[in-house]
């Protein structure tokens, strides 16, 4: 089944955020899905410990450099969908895992120290796919955008990364409180309160785009996505 994975060495990227409106919007749509959550902060572990888990969410966690392949593959065997959550560094955990990947996802903000981050994980990118000869889909996922207006700094971000000839999300990640509540209080967005979250509509319908996004690459570069 696709491995999906999340890097950027640049913390504070968006990146285990992003992960999750993609694993628990996969799973709003009946898919068996499993994380790993190989952060070292490990959000999204703490994530499954609070009310509301999908049953349909396997979350594996304490995997090492020597072990995240050995995860990686056994996961495949059970789960329609495999999402890596991967460390904010340039590590060899990191280029395992993106050896074992179907698509890479760059989260990045609209900052020139994101952009950097992001460059290295490209270039992580084209050194496993020398040493496995293989090519190995990858595209930047803007995040923390604001709804109704993009920053200068953002524009130029966008800009560099598609005369560098990266591939960009049309779907950008929008800044929402409630994304933020999903790891105060758990569950998914469509179990947060409609009284208590604002514009929960908007960040649902957020979310489900970008997965359609995904889906959409998986098909276009792997064969081991269902129709």
């Amino acid at each position: 089944m696709p491995v999906i994975a999340f890097a950027n060495p640049k913390g504070g990227a968006g990146k285990t955020t992003t992960a999750l409106l993609l694993a628990t919007e996969l799973a709003s749509k009946g898919a068996a899905v499993t994380i790993i959550d190989a952060d070292p902060e490990r959000w999204i572990s703490q994530w499954a410990k609070l009310p509301g888990k999908p049953e349909n969410v396997t979350i594996i966690g304490d995997v090492t450099e020597d072990t995240v392949v050995d995860a990686i593959e056994a996961a495949e065997c059970t789960a329609q969908f495999v999402i890596v959550d991967l460390e904010g560094t340039a590590s060899m955990m990191v280029s395992n895992a993106i050896g074992m990947s179907d698509l890479v996802v760059i989260p990045i903000q609209g900052s020139s120290m994101d952009a950097k981050g992001g460059a290295k994980t490209i270039r992580l990118i084209r050194n496993q796919e020398k040493m496995s000869r293989r090519k190995i889909a990858h595209a930047v996922v803007l995040t923390r955008t604001g709804a109704a207006i993009t920053s200068r700094a953002l524009r130029n971000v966008s800009v560099q990364l598609q005369a560098g000839g990266v591939e960009i999300f049309a779907t950008a990640i929008v800044e929402r409180a409630a994304y933020r509540d999903l790891f105060d209080y758990g569950g998914t967005l469509s179990s947060l309160s409609t009284s208590q979250t604002s514009n929960l509509d908007k960040a649902v319908q957020n979310a489900r785009e970008f997965a359609g996004e995904v889906i959409v690459k998986l098909k276009a570069t792997s064969t081991r996505v269902a129709a």
